[in-house]
């Protein structure tokens, strides 16, 4: 039945509104893309199979679901692909925090908003306003935290192609935006897939502080410091920590140097706007954060998801990499005795490294 109602629907209007739909809400890009992405499911199980997921113990356990949208939400026959620009304009420049090692970075993409919520809520309300045009379909909403290949999908929907540091670039607009999906049952007309652009270009594979990118095009999270910093539960390997500098969530390096960013796009979205003056603090006066402050300052943020002891054993290490001050001792001496043994830990390392740094 659902077939014999396509078919009297005009499917490329839908399109159309789609597109305008999203542009109203904020999406830099909206394309459609097939379901069948063979090439980009054994890509997947050989790094799987590599370790190269470290702590990422979901990756392995969704296995080929996140391959098959079909399998993750039945029925499904297109996924609908759309792009958000987050780079803040107004946010102090990141090479210049990089090169201040007694400031904190944070990546560009979450010193607004939890981009989760906004992309959602936006997806969500695109669908809607389709059901309000064309009747009922089926359809679900994925923001990242879904186990689905986004950047193989948004790469077949005519979006952008994935880049030797793994992460998707479009020609006109950099990689420097947020991807969403909406999986769903409606035939839509397909888009061409993005043809790659990176040609003999590989300034990202020498710029990762910590030679993550092991090869064109294929990481090795484990050394990777957005997943050191975000995603890692456990004590950071001590031969990774002086690499980290004072990067204390996340990491923008391999982006940094992409020159296809000097076409990046300032985000349109209000709540991609900084927050909490994260795009150059202090070390030592975010180290000095209650877990009652964190809190507070980090809610509605993507970095609330690490919770305060990450964020206390990421924040200690920057310290330990920090130049020489009694300002950065005495905010790590305070801390010498807390409660959770992995800040201990870090402390302990992070104080060493300031006795034996020079001034």
């Amino acid at each position: 039945m659902a077939s014999l109602y396509w078919a009297v629907i005009d499917l490329n209007a839908v399109k159309r509104e789609l597109i305008a739909g999203a542009r109203t809400l904020g999406f830099g890009a909206l394309g459609v893309a097939g379901i069948t992405i063979p090439e980009d499911e054994r890509h997947l199980l050989r790094w799987l199979a590599q370790g190269f997921h470290g702590e990422m113990h979901y990756m392995q356990r969704h296995g080929v679901m996140r391959s098959r949208p079909q399998a993750l939400s039945p029925g499904t026959v297109r996924v609908v692909s759309a792009r958000m620009d987050y780079w803040p304009a107004e946010a102090r420049a990141a090479r210049e925090v990089l090169a201040q090692p007694q400031l904190a970075y944070v990546s560009r993409y979450a010193l607004g908003r939890d981009y989760h919520k906004i992309l959602r809520q936006a997806l969500q309300q695109l669908a809607l306003q389709l059901q309000g045009l064309i009747g009922t379909f089926g359809y679900r909403v994925c923001v990242d935290s879904a186990p689905v290949l986004e950047k193989a999908h948004a790469r077949d929907a005519g979006l952008g192609w994935i880049g030797k540091h793994t992460n998707l670039i479009a020609r006109e607009a950099g990689s420097y935006f947020f991807l969403g999906e909406i999986l769903t049952d409606l035939p839509l007309p397909l888009d061409e897939p993005a043809s790659a652009h990176c040609g003999t270009c590989s300034a990202c594979i020498p710029a990762c502080p910590t030679a993550a990118i092991v090869a064109p095009y294929k990481l090795d999270a484990r050394r990777c410091i957005s997943y050191l910093t975000i995603e890692h539960h456990s004590a950071i390997p001590l031969e990774l920590r002086a690499a980290i500098g004072n990067r204390i969530y996340g990491c923008d390096d391999c982006q940094l140097v992409c020159p296809w960013n000097k076409l990046a796009r300032t985000a349109a979205h209000p709540d991609m706007k900084v927050r909490h003056g994260l795009d150059a603090p202090a070390l030592p006066a975010v180290f000095r954060w209650t877990q009652a402050q964190f809190e507070a300052r980090m809610r509605g943020s993507a970095v609330y998801r690490i919770g305060y002891e990450r964020w206390s054993r990421n924040v200690a290490v920057a310290l330990g990499n920090a130049p020489r001050s009694a300002d950065n001792r005495r905010a790590l001496e305070e801390r010498r005795e807390d409660g959770s043994a992995l800040v201990r830990e870090h402390v302990a390392w992070a104080l060493e490294r300031q006795r034996l740094t020079g001034a």
